[in-house]
């Protein structure tokens, strides 16, 4: 199936210049979703990906995530921007391009020496990605790899993520 042709491209958004890549469309078509993650998983397992958590970057992380957690066997852990956890929290810190912001995850969600995979949606400069990475490396996980459905190239976002297995589907 070309997951790419249930991409939709939106230009100008969030502002002029930018071609946002809605990964809506491909959500909503049953057919489309279910090859999604079905190959997804599949990728992971070729590349010997095989996590006791999948973590999902908030917030579309956390649509491809679960899904992809129940077909690896594996459970699911949200990372979170502040605020949003209710009970305490192990919180990294990152540069974006103009200012700071934090991702937290539980304290309890993850143990050490547990083997992790971080998904999200789409890597784009990598930072967000790059914090989940340093967030579960606090925690002292093994962190396994990274998969996303979309990959924006040009961007060079896994040039800063770890040396480690990249998943991807889409390629732009």
């Amino acid at each position: 199936m070309d997951i790419k042709s249930l991409i939709r491209d939106i230009p100008d958004f969030p502002k002029p210049g930018i071609l946002f890549r809605d990964l809506t469309t491909l959500l909503r078509d049953p057919e489309g979703l279910r090859y999604t993650i079905d190959a997804f998983a599949q990728k992971c397992v070729e590349a010997n990906l095989s996590p006791d958590y999948v973590v999902g970057i908030e917030s579309r992380g956390f649509i491809v995530g679960p899904p992809l957690a129940y077909q690896l066997r594996a459970g699911f852990i949200p990372v979170r921007k502040p605020g949003k956890l209710p009970a305490a929290v192990h919180t990294v810190e990152y540069q974006l391009e103009y200012g700071r912001d934090k991702l937290e995850v539980h304290q309890d969600a993850l143990q050490e020496g547990t083997r992790v995979l971080i998904v999200d949606d789409l890597i784009a400069t990598g930072g967000t990605a790059k914090a989940s990475a340093d967030l579960v490396h606090k925690v002292g996980c093994n962190l396994l790899g990274f998969g996303f459905i979309v990959e924006l190239q040009e961007l060079e976002g896994r040039q800063q993520l770890p040396d480690l297995p990249i998943v991807t589907l889409v390629e732009y």
